[in-house]
């Protein structure tokens, strides 16, 4: 059985579903809108045997051979918001999420992608070790609550960009005069400043021992909000060095992640920058603009299963 769990408005998960479909090996999939109201029982001991009910129907967790999950968390969705914090149902969902988390981290199933393996993504700071480590370039980077610090660095670097310490998305932004009356406002929060690094950016997704590269033409500070700052964007399939695929493949198996999708960029001298690694990547923008079937190719992982 090929188990899938979010939501279908998420086009990754829903062009997954599609995909195995086609390939002749429809999933079972968890309505994450319907499994809040589960039923989970989780056994481990010599093995890991549990059961969903849901929805009129029972999945024996020890027939799962790979599982796809792109959750959102619960807590977020309509129902449970109306119920309110602490409510039956709030607590039912936090409930359903940790049981098929923790699930989804000790089942002998291939998952796309381990929760354990995508948590190095909640901190920027520490990701960025972890790339330098296994061989790639990296932004000088200041974390501070001292506007004096970033003042500093900024100095130094003429170019700087800032945006989020943790997992959670933001968008990057490039420091400008106009910042110099608001960086008072950093005491209230540490904030991750970088070098700007001029060149030309690229989006890697790996599958496995596959990588599907892109180059992305655009003018702006974060191309994914181009359009919102009147910028334009072009993303073209392309071809990469062998050696940067095969560290871009390297680090996420390094990082434990099946799937990825790696932000990378060239200056014009040359050097490779790594700025991320998204364990959770939403190929789907990329896929539909350079025709690559990376949601085939996380299919026929699903599908081939655990080594």
């Amino acid at each position: 059985m090929i188990l899938l769990w979010g939501l279908l408005e998420d086009r990754p998960m829903l062009d997954v579903k599609k995909a195995l479909a086609r390939l002749g090996h429809p999933p079972t999939f968890l309505d994450q809108r319907k499994t809040i109201h589960a039923s989970i029982q989780l056994s481990v001991d010599s093995q890991i045997e549990g059961t969903i009910k849901t929805n009129g129907r029972t999945i024996d967790l020890h027939a799962v051979k790979a599982f796809y999950l792109r959750p959102y968390d619960s807590r977020q969705l309509y129902d449970v918001q109306q119920a309110g914090r602490d409510s039956p149902l709030w607590n039912q969902a936090i409930m359903v999420d940790d049981m098929l988390t923790s699930w989804a981290d000790i089942t002998d199933a291939l998952v796309i992608n381990r929760p354990s393996a995508m948590a190095i993504n909640s901190s920027k700071p520490y990701q960025a070790m972890v790339i330098r480590s296994l061989g790639f370039e990296v932004p000088d980077t200041l974390i501070t609550t001292e506007p004096e610090a970033v003042l500093e660095f900024w100095e130094r670097h003429e170019r700087v960009v800032y945006k989020s310490i943790s997992g959670v998305r933001s968008i990057v932004s490039q420091l400008t005069p106009d910042h110099k009356n608001r960086l008072q406002d950093v005491v209230w929060c540490p904030t991750q400043f970088q070098e700007y690094v001029p060149g030309t950016d690229y989006r890697v997704h790996v599958v496995g021992d596959e990588a599907f590269s892109c180059r992305i033409v655009s003018n702006a500070d974060d191309y994914r909000y181009a359009s919102q700052h009147g910028s334009s964007v072009q993303i073209q399939a392309c071809d990469l060095p062998a050696e940067v695929v095969d560290l871009c493949i390297a680090t996420s198996k390094k990082m434990g992640l099946s799937v990825s999708g790696i932000d990378l960029k060239q200056t014009p001298e040359g050097k490779w920058y790594c700025f991320e690694v998204n364990p959770s990547p939403g190929f789907t923008y990329f896929q539909n603009l350079t025709d690559k079937k990376i949601d085939e190719a996380i299919a026929h992982m699903l599908i081939n299963g655990p080594d």
